[in-house]
């Protein structure tokens, strides 16, 4: 996996600029159709926040093929919006993003630091994003995708067609299943449903939502990696995929 390191040399100095807002925790990244393209987006629910200014907290971005065999899958920056070029025919998309440290004072405001730094701070973490898409429907069971700490991975050959079908689906942490992970709908279209509750084994059936876009999301919390700065490490996950229309 890899970035395309041209336009986000040139963001870098634009993100220093820039003032993030809005709770870290409650932002995720995923794909969907933009212009009839595939864009990366960085939002929660239907709000979806201008991404360009934050890829350079995007640690990485890259494609599996039919095999499981990594491909490139570059970004290419059109105004404020990142879209992924397909050329090389990704079957599944996979990117990280470290959307870095917050801590929330007790007035409820969130700043971009360590809690050493925020007086009174009541909250703090370091929050980091995942993000799996389906370009098309797996053929194949799927393993887990290298290099993501937290992921939705999709289980069983049959993938579903329609809105309301079955889709089985398993929590990994570390690459191992985590137990009893709380797994949400939808992200866009559902953001504040009660999650499911997955198996000991990470497992957890859930009905199809949408018969268009569908972003499925888990979230799990681990130990800080420096409890000075923080108290929690707090990952967010999503599994992305499309279902065709009817033919018009």
């Amino acid at each position: 996996m890899h970035l395309h390191p041209r336009p986000l040399r040139a963001l870098a100095a634009a993100l220093a600029c820039t003032a993030l807002a809005g709770a870290a925790q409650a932002h995720g990244i995923w794909f969907a159709q933009r212009a009839g393209q595939l864009a990366l987006i960085y939002g929660d629910g239907a709000e979806d926040l201008d991404v360009v200014k934050r890829l350079p907290k995007l640690r990485a971005i890259g494609g599996l093929d039919g095999r499981g065999q990594a491909v490139p899958a570059p970004l290419e920056i059109e105004g404020r919006m990142a879209f992924i070029n397909l050329g090389h025919r990704p079957a599944v998309l996979v990117a990280t993003m470290d959307n870095g440290l917050w801590s929330r004072d007790a007035t409820g405001k969130w700043h971009g630091k360590g809690k050493d730094e925020v007086a009174g701070a009541v909250v703090s973490g370091h929050y980091m994003k995942y993000a799996t898409h389906l370009v098309k429907p797996p053929e194949a069971a799927l393993a887990p995708a290298p290099g993501l700490a937290l992921q939705i991975v999709p289980v069983g050959l049959k993938f579903p067609q329609y809105l309301g079908e079955p889709l089985t689906v398993q929590v990994f942490y570390d690459g191992k299943p985590l137990p009893h992970a709380a797994v949400w709908r939808d992200v866009v279209t559902d953001p504040d449903g009660v999650p499911l509750k997955a198996d000991a084994q990470g497992r957890v059936t859930l009905p199809v939502r949408n018969q268009g876009l569908n972003v499925i999301r888990v979230e799990h919390e681990s130990a800080s990696v420096d409890p000075g700065k923080t108290d929690r490490t707090h990952h967010f996950a999503t599994l992305s995929f499309m279902l065709e229309h009817a033919p018009e």
